[in-house]
């Protein structure tokens, strides 16, 4: 195929793993061309590990040796051809060289079969886009009618590329979509698929490229989150409901404590406390408590909360300031409800544990 999408050789370094053999044959008929190379591309550059003649019906035989189980590319004319080599088998390829969109098949390789089905897929959304961008330069009173249509195709495109991900969740093909996310902008999606990537896959020097710069990017991420797990959590002190006496968030070392950020005026807050107040009467005698920081700014509808959904821990604070409230501002909260689950030595467990969620994470913490 042509005008690849995805360059195999991202990386201008990569560490080699065990040298393997491998053997690939087969026919691709009608491609035009004379010559079959197995290579990999680094940047603009193409190292070649074996090259043969097309017969004249288009047959080829290759062998020889590669570095390590990786990512290859079956160069012939004008085309190429994603190939996944993991171990000595014989790989045989059948194709027609003037359609290999629709005739390609592929022998003792199925995830080479599932980059080639990826590799259709989007080069024919791309194929439609330009064709798009085309029929809008042409005639632009067509406008509105082909955004219609390209937004339909555009939502069945992605359904499509959901389900090549659900269908190959555990194959080397997820190199692809992968390929596809920038690590910046889609950081949870990225890192479901490089996981999942590594597990089926490790032994590839690309992938373990990809996979050591998800880690430095999330290495990157919680050193800048304050709330990522096991960081020690800020200290603060605040107003006791009596507007007088104060309390530090350190007072509660030893215990496992919820700092729970609520308001009586926030619907889910609201909704989530009778959760809480049930984890707290199963564990607090274990050692579990709760710290809620309110923000409200009217007294008495925050403690008239309090008594209504029977917060019975003694740790309520606010210096009712509202959204300014000096510990939401400390802390960078700008939704509530918000809560950071914290460790008897002030290190945070986890961030926005609410319902079933909670009661999972208490239980695997006290055992009961």
């Amino acid at each position: 195929m042509k005008n690849l999408l995805f360059i195999l050789g991202l990386f201008s370094t990569v560490s080699y793993g065990q040298i393997l053999d491998f053997n690939i044959s087969g026919q691709i008929f009608s491609s035009g061309a004379d010559s079959i190379y197995l290579s990999q591309q680094f940047g603009t550059t193409y190292k070649n590990y074996s090259a043969t003649s097309l017969s004249k019906d288009g047959f080829f035989s290759l062998s020889g040796k590669i570095p390590s189980p990786d990512y290859y590319l079956l160069r012939f004319g004008n085309n190429s051809l994603h190939v996944v080599i993991r171990d000595t088998s014989h790989i045989k390829i059948y194709g027609d060289g003037r359609n290999l969109a629709s005739h390609l098949n592929f022998v003792n390789s199925e995830e080479s079969r599932q980059m080639h089905e990826y590799m259709v897929l989007t080069t024919s959304w791309r194929i439609k886009t330009d064709s798009a961008l085309l029929a809008i330069k042409t005639d632009p009173s067509q406008e509105k009618n082909i955004n219609a249509y390209m937004t339909n195709a555009y939502a069945q495109y992605q359904t499509a590329l959901q389900s090549f991900i659900g269908m190959y969740g555990h194959s080397a093909a997820l190199v692809l979509p992968l390929s596809a996310i920038q690590l910046e902008n889609d950081f949870p999606t990225y890192e479901k698929l490089v996981v999942a990537l590594f597990e089926s896959f490790h032994q590839s020097p690309i992938v373990q490229s990809f996979y050591n710069n998800y880690l430095e990017k999330k290495q990157q991420i919680e050193e800048a989150d304050p709330f990522a797990k096991g960081k020690p959590i800020i200290e603060f002190e605040e107003l006791l409901r009596d507007g007088k006496k104060t309390m530090r968030l350190s007072d509660l070392r030893g215990q496992v404590v919820l700092l729970d950020f609520w308001a009586s005026w926030c619907g889910p807050c609201r909704k989530e406390n009778p959760n809480v107040v049930k984890n707290y009467q199963k564990y607090n005698g274990a050692g579990f408590t709760v710290m809620s920081v309110s923000l409200d700014s009217n007294k008495d509808k925050w403690l008239a909360a309090i008594e209504a959904d029977g917060l019975s821990w003694p740790n309520h604070v606010s210096d009712l300031g509202g959204w300014n409230s000096k510990v939401a501002q400390l802390y960078g909260v700008h939704s509530i409800p918000f809560t950071i689950l914290i460790d008897k030595e002030g290190k945070v467990i986890a961030t926005n544990l609410r319902g079933q969620a909670l009661e999972e994470k208490l239980r695997e913490i006290f055992g009961f």
